[in-house]
């Protein structure tokens, strides 16, 4: 379905991408993920024709997104992050105009438009305007608007960037619904939705490819064997410490560093050893406040986390297979 070789991409001395390779099978759901400035626009760019490769190729459906571009697009539907919409038209009126841009057949526009408009739920909208919708539904139009001339691959940037709970969870579970027809790329900053959502993900630090696996796989990558997380405001760094006091904690190690002077921590403990309730007595009368403590479960946040502080501190190492 796509085969993504070799692929660097330079802005002059600059290497935004270095040597991407990993293939993705029709059907399959992934999740692009990385901090910002790790690539994945640039990815993203490179896989829907925007931008060219520097160095290697691209193929959608046995067709190279350069030498043979007309035909590679054909098979991609694009969702941009920004939902870029003509708000004077109506939501009908937009579907038809992609509809024609795409040059969908005359006879089957017609016929098409409608099912679109049914697939992601906008019926009751069809005939307002634009913009007198509301995110969540903007986010439909947008999605609306990839889905027409019925590509077998969907391209989703930042799909629910911006929305309120309850619309999340509509976007997510129309994201699942149209995972079951098509192929699907979703980049996102929301994790738990990746884990949810995505049967694999593909994580990227500083242009590099630093992990390609199952969101499981990832989660139970992180060593959870007997272990707390805490989060706590500790301008003095006392806790780096706490296993002089503490003899049955293994090792600390710190996962996150919050913009609010917070930090979070993962405490390891001796075999057998629960650590919770020497900690909530210990932290406080270290002058050490305790905003979270709890025992850890996997997630794929953690193992994000540990993959790029992994590949900060120099020890980039791909995980599972291309």
């Amino acid at each position: 379905m796509i085969q993504v070789k070799n692929v660097t991409k330079k802005y002059g001395s600059f290497v935004a991408i270095k040597n991407f390779s990993f293939e993705i099978k029709h059907g399959e759901v992934i999740g692009l993920l990385g901090p910002n400035g790790a690539g994945k626009s640039t990815t993203m760019n490179m896989l829907t024709g925007f931008i060219e490769p520097s160095e290697g190729s691209i193929t959608i459906n046995g067709n190279d997104i350069v030498k043979n571009a007309s035909e590679a697009k054909k098979s991609i539907g694009y969702m941009p992050e920004n939902v870029p919409l003509y708000l004077d038209l109506t939501v009908k009126e937009f579907v038809k105009y992609m509809a024609e841009l795409k040059f969908v057949c005359r006879k089957e526009r017609n016929k098409q438009v409608e099912e679109i408009i049914k697939e992601t739920g906008l019926q009751e909208v069809e005939n307002k305007l634009i913009r007198n919708l509301s995110r969540g539904y903007k986010q439909r139009v947008s999605m609306a608007g990839a889905l027409v001339g019925k590509p077998e691959i969907l391209i989703l940037d930042e799909p629910t960037v911006g929305l309120d709970p309850k619309q999340i969870v509509e976007i997510r579970e129309l994201i699942k619904k149209l995972g079951k027809d098509h192929t699907v790329i979703i980049s996102s900053h929301i994790l738990s939705e990746v884990s949810q959502i995505c049967e694999k993900v593909i994580i990227i630090n500083k242009g590099e490819i630093v992990a390609i696996d199952t969101p499981n796989n990832l989660e139970n990558m992180v060593d959870k064997n007997n272990s707390i997380i805490v989060t706590v405001e500790d301008s003095e760094n006392k806790i780096q410490n706490l296993n002089k006091k503490i003899k049955q904690i293994s090792k600390i190690e710190l996962i996150k560093d919050n913009q609010d002077g917070t930090k979070q921590y993962v405490i390891y403990a001796n075999q057998n050893i629960d650590l919770r309730k020497t900690l909530f007595d210990i932290l406080p009368k270290e002058n050490i406040t305790i905003f979270e403590l709890r025992k850890s479960e996997p997630t794929l946040e953690e193992a994000f986390m540990k993959l790029i502080n992994k590949d900060i501190e120099g020890g980039n190492e791909n995980v599972g297979n291309n």
